[in-house]
């Protein structure tokens, strides 16, 4: 049993924000029903290298990309752009609880798929719509890309090394606008779920990258309104709490002599800061007026950082990592993904699922961090084949007969 068990959604979503919304759905035990375009599917499915390998060593048409973002959902083709494609997503429309898409705005009205076209025929539907900036609003109608949001909604204005480092405006390395906006979706059709359930009404979700985008500026964002200063690029240091930032240490012993090792120091409050002086040998500090108090090390953190980095260099992150979380400072090491996956925390955790692929019988793929102690999500593969479970669920879903969907076939819509 599944918290979502028997909620459907029919995702006409394709790449990202979407598609991560309905895949946490689907992890929750919804039956996510994916549409595809016949003859191509979702962008991502040809979003590589890396592909999978087959047998041979050969790039096969699995795109990793497609695979991170689809798990646990039914592909079916449908070609919407004809009259029949249009009526069957209508026809599917009335068994299902929730409607996802990504299309820009006033295209589902040119389709008939509007939410006032579907919700006149499925009233408790909930419809949620993503989009670059959202069904209002002067940029309405542009094309809204992950990485241009970035740059429009402020992250890469505070993301980067400092300018008097040599350092310039820089993205996050995985697409994060898309990936908040797909968990603000979830959290919002869950919400919309719970209204339809005591109400019987639907309503239309309206998710927009660039909403998102200025939300998740969180305390910078705060710290603006509040004050009225532009913050800066800080590098990786952090604007409100000082020492929260990267140092580099010694290299390991036996290193080649440009060899640079880094380490993070995440000192969040002032009792920390005392233990991370004790541990460095340094109590002074902790003593020092300019330095007891958070707020004080920040107004002197141009005095205070230098210190540290010539502290930080007499030992390596082996020593300060050993040294500092037996005192509870908050530290970390600086992984490569490598490392990352390799790391026994990550594997006691699950967070590394192994799949029965029919190209790699041994799949290795990243899980959901979804951990319920009731109702546990769910863990299928990705429908590696384009179109595999159309007639699987016309057949379940609507009791279409092999005659009727071989006269959709014949016209190139499934």
């Amino acid at each position: 049993m599944n918290s979502l068990d028997g909620i459907r959604v029919l995702d006409l979503s394709r790449v990202l924000a979407g598609p991560w919304c309905t895949q946490t759905l689907a992890d929750l035990g919804a039956d996510v029903i994916k549409i595809e375009r016949p003859g191509s599917g979702d962008d991502t499915r040809t979003w590589g290298p890396p592909f999978l390998q087959d047998a041979q060593g050969r790039d096969t048409a699995e795109a990793a990309y497609y695979l991170g973002a689809n798990r646990n959902k039914r592909s079916v083709t449908c070609d919407i752009a004809q009259a029949d494609g249009q009526a069957l997503i209508r026809e599917l429309v009335k068994h299902c609880d929730v409607f996802v898409e990504n299309f820009k705005v006033g295209d589902m009205a040119r389709y008939g798929l509007d939410y006032p076209s579907l919700s006149a025929i499925n009233p408790k539907l909930v419809y949620c719509s993503v989009t670059g900036f959202g069904q209002t609003g002067p940029y309405r109608e542009r094309a809204g890309y992950d990485y241009a949001v970035q740059g429009i909604g402020g992250l890469m204005s505070v993301t980067g090394e400092r300018d008097d480092l040599g350092g310039g405006p820089q993205k996050v390395g995985v697409a994060v606008a898309d990936l908040f906006t797909g968990m603000y979706a979830t959290v919002a059709i869950l919400a919309a779920l719970r209204h339809a359930e005591r109400s019987g009404e639907g309503q239309q979700v309206d998710m927009a990258l660039l909403d998102t985008q200025v939300a998740m500026l969180a305390n910078l964002g705060a710290n603006y309104l509040v004050s009225g200063k532009v913050p800066g690029r800080a590098g990786n240091a952090h604007q409100n709490i000082v020492p929260y930032q990267v140092f580099e240490v010694k290299a390991p012993e036996g290193s080649l002599p440009a060899t640079r090792d880094h380490l993070i120091l995440a000192v969040g409050n002032d009792g920390q800061f005392a233990k991370f002086c004790a541990v460095a040998g340094c109590p002074e500090l902790a003593l020092d007026p300019r330095y007891a108090l958070n707020t004080q090390r920040v107004r002197h953190r141009a005095e205070l950082v230098p210190l540290l980095e010539v502290i930080m260099k007499t030992r390596t992150k082996a020593a300060w990592l050993a040294a500092l979380e037996a005192a509870k400072v908050p530290c970390g090491a600086i992984n490569t993904l490598a490392e990352v996956f390799a790391d026994p925390q990550v594997a006691e955790r699950g967070m590394v699922s192994t799949w029965s692929h029919p190209i790699q019988p041994n799949l290795k793929l990243v899980a959901s961090p979804i951990k319920l102690s009731r109702t546990p999500v769910r863990q299928e593969l990705p429908p590696p084949m384009l179109g595999q479970h159309t007639a699987e669920v016309l057949a379940e879903v609507l009791g279409w007969t092999e005659e009727q969907q071989g006269r959709l076939r014949g016209k190139g819509v499934i």
